[in-house]
């Protein structure tokens, strides 16, 4: 890419190192205690196997490149837990992605998956994946092998219908359903962990049934939560109430039927 400036930044480090025209300097691979590695929107096709050298790697940013495929040396990275390869060209993920077992969070908005990377079942401790903008119309039963995800972002994909795997992920935290084709949500009430659900920009009728603790993004949210509000601290009045009357009620101390006594 003609003028392009690709930056690494070293954190913890004593060095800043600077590369012109989507080139990396040999310099790059002998910085062996690197920790953050930015190399964002520099027009990069591909990345040199000398990365797998970077064996303390923390934080990996290719965003923004012209990847059609994940490099092979990045799976070689054991400590790497950010990753972020958004707006490439990646159809899927190779099977040696698996071995990313430090991963945290990942970003892959922004590609061209049409189906879900099976080599993410494998990656139990991930907890926030990004697949907004994808091609995605369904996602594996497997699903619920990724017991620690905890935000997961759909957004801009093909679903037609909610995805029924999801009903199984109770763990789930945030999730994003933006943008889709979905005309109906069935009862997400089940989903005892959900705190934020982003439902906007699909043709539904009316709000999905959630948890009284979740936060609605999408048609008719606002005044459905502001109803639920309403509601919930009408509820709170009514028991607050029936506290105070509770209280009000005269104690039997056994006089009455000493009185009655003969």
């Amino acid at each position: 890419m003609q003028g392009a400036v690709l930056e690494m930044v070293v954190l913890g480090g004593s060095q800043r190192l600077e590369a012109r025209g989507g080139r990396l300097p040999p310099a790059l691979w002998a910085q062996r205690g690197l920790r953050k590695l930015y190399l964002s929107g520099a027009g990069l096709r591909d990345v040199p196997a000398e990365l797998a050298s970077l064996r303390h790697l923390r934080t990996l940013a290719l965003d923004g490149n012209e990847l059609m495929e994940v490099p092979e040396a990045l799976c070689q990275l054991p400590c790497l837990a950010y990753l972020y390869l958004g707006r490439n060209g990646l159809q899927g993920l190779p099977p040696a992605f698996s071995h990313l077992q430090s991963l945290r969070c990942l970003w892959l908005e922004g590609n061209f998956m049409g189906r879900f990377p099976h080599a993410l079942l494998g990656l139990p401790g991930l907890r926030s994946l990004q697949l907004g903008d994808n091609r995605l119309a369904c996602l594996p039963s497997s699903l619920p092998r990724m017991a620690g995800l905890q935000g997961l972002w759909l957004y801009g994909n093909r679903f037609q219908h909610f995805p029924p795997v999801l009903l199984r992920m109770a763990q789930l935290r945030i999730l994003d359903l933006d943008r889709n084709r979905i005309a109906r949500f069935p009862d997400l009430r089940c989903l005892a962990g959900l705190c934020l659900l982003s439902y906007d920009h699909n043709p539904v009728r009316q709000p999905p049934c959630v948890a009284d603790t979740v936060r609605l993004v999408g048609s008719g949210a606002v005044e459905y939560m502001e109803a639920r509000e309403e509601r919930l601290r009408d509820q709170q009045r009514l028991e607050e109430e029936e506290a105070e009357g509770a209280g009000r009620i005269p104690q039997d101390d056994g006089s009455l039927l000493l009185e009655d006594a003969p």
